[in-house]
């Protein structure tokens, strides 16, 4: 094994290295940008949502944006589906009310989780393999400078001690990649963690209100729509409610 092929090994652990640790900062910065983002949508929203008078004032929200608001969103879309019977009569729509809202607001509450849970994988596989990598280029340039000091005849202090420091270099490298994206790691899962909680609690907290109050289409704009013929959403809009 020459010189030349060893140092070349070990300088390309460290250039692994290194692009490891632009991939966790980028990754770090991109996850704390969201997680503000989510955490300033999801309060904005919950606080018009719970002010609003009624089920008909929340979905009359312009905001939109967050993981709350689209859940809201979804059950509203249902509620529409389920109060003008629209919904298609298939297996995806097959249920009563509680039953379809139910399973609509946990299948945006998936895409959701998918949303911030984003890019984890790739922290924990930093962290994990990091400093396996820099072992790696450890053991590699310490079996490149053994075989140096063995060619040269002298095992001396000062001719040991320097090529194999050198090599101790890329060990160090992979646990400083690692650390931060251990760290980055669990905390966005505890950020996880938290906002699944406010959604599945948002979640419950909808479908207790929509059965409890009924959506305010079929309480206030009963009047407008006969009562011999289907329910159509074009009734709705010609006589100026908001749905």
């Amino acid at each position: 094994m020459s010189d030349i092929a060893s140092t070349a090994i070990v300088n390309g652990t460290l250039y692994v290295l290194i692009g490891f640790s632009v991939a966790t900062w980028a990754l770090i910065l991109i996850k704390g940008i969201q997680h503000l983002r989510i955490a300033h949508y999801n309060r904005i929203f919950s606080k018009q949502f719970w002010h609003a008078a009624d089920l008909q004032a929340a979905s009359e929200l312009n905001i939109y944006q967050g993981p709350i608001a689209r859940v809201a969103q979804a059950g509203f879309s249902t509620l529409l589906e389920t109060e003008t019977g629209t919904s298609t009569h298939d297996l995806e729509h097959t249920g009563d009310r509680q039953e379809l809202l139910d399973r609509r607001l946990r299948q945006q509450m998936q895409k959701e989780r998918g949303s911030v849970e984003s890019g984890l994988a790739v922290l924990a596989t930093i962290g994990s393999v990091s400093p396996f990598v820099g072992l790696f280029g450890t053991v590699w340039g310490i079996m490149g400078a053994l075989t140096s000091i063995s060619k040269s005849g002298s095992a001396s202090l000062d001719v040991v001690a320097g090529p194999i420091g050198e090599a101790l270099i890329a060990t160090a490298i992979g646990i400083a990649v690692a650390v931060p994206a251990v760290i980055a790691y669990n905390f966005f899962i505890r950020r996880n963690k938290v906002v699944w909680a406010l959604l599945d609690d948002f979640a419950i907290d909808f479908i207790h209100l929509a059965l409890k109050t009924s959506f305010i289409i079929k309480r206030q704009s009963s009047k407008f729509v006969p009562t011999s013929r289907p329910v159509d959403v074009g009734d709705y809009q010609a006589k100026g409610v908001q749905i």
